[in-house]
């Protein structure tokens, strides 16, 4: 059965990129809310709702322009507060606590053997959510539109693990990101398999503002690697635990969002919910 929350979502998706593609001629509601088989004022009361502005001011955060502002303001000292400060009050997703662990070189080498894996599905702002832990972290966290399929890559991650589709505590905080302040949630530790230098790209993505926005480039020029921007790329296509790393806030240097792992419209949906939250504020 589908959630209400869920063809929310779907509706607010179909809308964003409608206006995404629209952009130049900047649509009006009434356009808008036909493209979504809404009323004007049902889309205008269920769009501020999920977001928190309007559509037209959303319009605003979604645009080309604004994410350049975002880049330029932010490119050189996006990375200056230190990681280990603790809670800014800033709204940073480090301000959780997440915490990266990888896994030892054995578990990495031996496809999860003697690792016992829970896994369960749930409903989140953006989507339906596969979310798998050990009992060291969260291991995998990834939006899904087929659940069988879902289950098969996480198998695939680790094929000689045991799971058991359950809900557990490390779950249940991870997925309050959603639904609480997240200054006021529990450390999130994520246990990860990944090479050295994928984990390095991960922990560094941790340190992206909410909000915010960053380029390959500035990520492989703070990681000392300047001239890896395309290994960058991939290691952050292969993100295993979608938006508590946040590969979403990592665009273009011409300020286009390009794609995403779980679809560049999810991506842009991501980008101008945070910029709204992070304006109200």
């Amino acid at each position: 059965m589908v959630e209400q929350s869920e063809i929310n979502y779907y509706r607010i998706a179909e809308a964003i990129s409608y206006i995404k593609q629209n952009f130049k001629d900047q649509p009006n509601l009434d356009e808008i809310a036909e493209k979504v088989h809404l009323s004007p004022f049902h889309f205008q009361k269920l769009f501020t709702e999920w977001v928190g502005v309007s559509p037209k001011k959303f319009l605003q955060y979604i645009s080309v322009e604004y994410a350049k502002q975002i880049l330029k303001n932010q490119e050189i000292s996006l990375f200056d507060t230190a990681y280990e400060t603790g809670l800014s009050g800033t709204g940073r997703l480090h301000d959780l606590f997440v915490k990266i662990e990888g896994m030892t070189p054995g578990e990495y080498k031996n496809d999860g053997q003697n690792l016992s894996i829970n896994y369960s599905f749930a409903e989140s702002t953006f989507g339906k959510i596969l979310v798998a832990s050990t009992s060291k972290g969260i291991c995998h966290m990834v939006f899904v539109d087929n659940e069988t399929k879902a289950f098969r890559n996480l198998a695939q991650q680790f094929p000689k693990a045991k799971f058991n589709q359950v809900v557990d505590k490390i779950q249940q905080n991870a997925l309050f990101i959603f639904t609480k302040d997240w200054r006021k949630l529990d450390q999130v530790k994520l246990h990860l398999k990944g090479t050295d230098f994928q984990l390095k790209v991960w922990d560094t993505l941790l340190k992206i503002p909410k909000g915010g926005l960053t380029s390959y480039g500035t990520i492989a020029n703070y990681i000392e690697k300047p001239k890896a921007s395309r290994a960058v790329g991939t290691a952050i296509g292969n993100n295993p635990v979608a938006f508590l790393i946040p590969c979403h806030r990592v665009i273009q240097s011409t300020g286009v969002f390009g794609q995403y792992h779980w679809g560049s419209t999810r991506k842009t949906v991501m980008i101008g919910w945070e910029a709204a939250k992070t304006n109200q504020n």
